[in-house]
């Protein structure tokens, strides 16, 4: 039975839940990028996490749960300074590995993309693979193929666009 999925989005008095997500989330990194850990063993602050809290009305901080239990993270940024049509750029998402392979990923991306409509962007690491293939299908599925995906012309990073 697949579990059940909420997004919760996470008050600056439970940030911690957030930055502890993220040292598994570096973890996973260091097999795409060359992160160390320091000497009591913990990766590296995220860089700019205080924005998140600081500043509401354009940064999101969700903890995602599959049965009650924390299962992974998003953090979304309105990007449309100035349009008249919203953007979101999906910065960092991260499920734990017992909750991989259980739909618990792709059903709260769902429930981001339909919580914020407008256009999307997603990005992946060029040498992150599982990555690429979870969002080509996710967003695929999603948008019944309708998205565009470019390639960051230094990088090589790839990203996929849609509007919903």
């Amino acid at each position: 039975m697949e579990p059940h999925v909420e997004l919760e989005l996470v008050p600056v008095q439970r940030r911690a839940v957030i930055e502890n997500l993220l040292q598994f989330y570096l973890y996973d990194f260091t097999r795409y990028l060359d992160i160390a850990a320091d000497e009591q063993g913990r990766f590296p602050d995220y860089p700019d996490l205080d924005v998140f809290w600081s500043q509401p009305e354009h940064k999101f901080p969700f903890l995602i749960r599959a049965d009650g239990e924390p299962a992974g993270l998003a953090l979304v940024e309105r990007t449309d300074e100035g349009t008249r049509k919203p953007s979101y750029y999906m910065v960092e998402f991260f499920v734990l590995q017992k909750f991989r392979r259980r739909g618990v990923g792709g059903r709260a991306a769902v429930m981001l993309f339909e919580r914020f409509k407008g256009r999307w962007k997603v990005t992946q690491l060029k040498n992150n693979e599982p990555a690429q293939r979870f969002w080509r299908q996710t967003i695929g599925i999603y948008t019944a193929g309708e998205y565009k995906e470019r390639h960051h012309p230094f990088s090589g990073h790839p990203s996929q666009y849609f509007e919903n």
